[in-house]
């Protein structure tokens, strides 16, 4: 079921370094469709929006926004799916809880210096439709924000109905615009007569809605450019290979362009994942997505040791590592770039993407080497706070005024010398 491919072999290295490029997406290809559908946005407001959710969705609702999601959240699901969905939650509020940011002050030589933080007044957060239902989505983009004391949460998401309504209320939204696409993300950037602009759009989404993203950037904050789910297990002698497939397979059945990748220790654990692979593979609903996400995306490296396994993880980036060896702390201090990690064979992906506690919205495409997980820092302003008292500025004055003359930046050095 994977492409295997040992290190002594040509296509190994060649191989490797096509993947470490993987998320070089082909935003291109959907580029001009979706500069078309924000300029229309843009321009129209409520009115393309109305149009493309017709066009796409196949629906309009009958209002695009809504702030009453309490009791029709709550209304939507059995006792114990909103049970389930306020357990997983406090265990997210309690992780983003430790990433609170305070800010500093301290003062040196009669000069005060800090640096204040705060919260952004609003976000958008994206949740998916399509596929599948994400009410994980929700709770793991909207707690990080409701924990940096946001104030104004938008859920964005069409037709939102159910466990995604349950979650809505139970990660602290505010309102949820009924909307999907590219349409969707150009109107909480630019704002409609109907939907207030935000500052800052994060969480998944297809390619359509990940180009929009990239190209409202800048107009509002974004998280990132997020791609196809993935995942990396590390895999020594001593792994059950039943738990490496069914590791694996939790990744390959999110969609057709999703990564599920292996490094093992020998052709034995390679062939025995395989086996399991394409046992358990036919007991899954979703068999024919996971089938073409281990036809096309997916791969065993064969390595000769765990040194080389280190390196191969590192140059991968994945979103998620697992590591099911031995000793996977040790390993672990020799990868610097991961997404999220996974630490030992008691220790499945899927706690991740729901109950665990860190977001599971992570770089994806070997971003990692540069990106890292939402948190509530994602959700915070940073001011710097300069205060210097008289002794201090004519102390510093004459370096201040050497310093800008040394740019040709007279006016600079005067600011600094008319201080008495």
């Amino acid at each position: 079921m994977l492409t295997r491919l040992d290190q002594d072999t040509p296509e190994y290295a060649k191989t490797l370094n096509d993947l470490a490029r993987r998320g070089d997406a082909d935003l291109e290809r959907v580029e001009p469709a979706v500069r078309e559908i924000i300029k229309q946005v843009r321009e129209r407001g409520d009115q393309a929006l109305h149009e493309y959710s017709v066009r796409f969705d196949g629906r309009a609702p009958e209002s695009f926004i809504t702030r009453e999601v309490r009791e029709r959240g709550r209304a939507a699901v059995p006792a114990a799916t909103y049970s389930a969905l306020e357990q997983a939650a406090e265990r997210i509020r309690r992780y983003h809880e430790h990433q609170r940011d305070g800010g500093f002050r301290y003062t040196e030589d009669g000069i005060e210096l800090g640096q204040r933080v705060r919260p952004m007044r609003s976000v958008a957060v994206y949740a998916p439709g399509g596929k599948a239902r994400y009410p994980s989505t929700v709770l793991m983009t909207a707690i990080p924000a409701a924990v940096a004391g946001v104030q104004r949460i938008v859920l964005v998401t069409p037709n939102p109905e159910g466990e995604v309504l349950a979650a809505a209320e139970i990660a602290g939204v505010t309102e949820i615009v009924d909307a999907g696409g590219a349409q969707a993300i150009a109107a909480v950037a630019y704002g409609t007569e109907t939907i207030a602009r935000v500052d800052k759009i994060v969480g998944p989404g297809n390619l359509y809605v990940t180009c929009a993203k990239r190209l409202v950037f800048g107009v509002v904050d974004i998280d990132g450019i997020a791609g196809p789910s993935e995942i990396l297990v590390v895999a020594d002698e001593g792994a059950d290979p039943r738990v490496v497939a069914a590791d694996l397979l939790s990744q390959a059945e999110h969609d057709e362009a999703a990564y599920p990748m292996l490094i093992t220790l020998t052709a034995q654990m390679a062939e025995a994942v395989d086996r399991e692979v394409e046992r358990q593979l036919a007991l899954l609903p979703r068999i024919k997505i996971a089938t073409e996400s281990l036809h096309d995306n997916g791969y065993c490296f064969v390595v000769r040791d765990l040194a080389e396994a280190a390196r191969v993880a590192d140059l991968l980036a994945a979103e998620h590592l697992s590591l099911q060896v031995r000793d996977p702390e040790a390993l672990f201090s020799q990868i610097g770039a991961a997404g999220a990690v996974f630490l030992g064979d008691h220790t499945p992906e899927a706690a991740g993407d729901y109950a665990a506690g860190p977001s599971h919205v992570l770089p994806t495409g070997g971003a990692a080497r540069f990106g890292s997980p939402l948190g509530v820092y994602d959700f915070l302003l940073r001011t710097s706070v300069i205060r210097y008292d008289r002794a201090a500025i004519l102390k510093q004055k004459p370096l201040l005024a050497e310093l800008a003359r040394m740019e040709g930046l007279e006016a600079h050095a005067r600011a600094s010398l008319v201080r008495e």
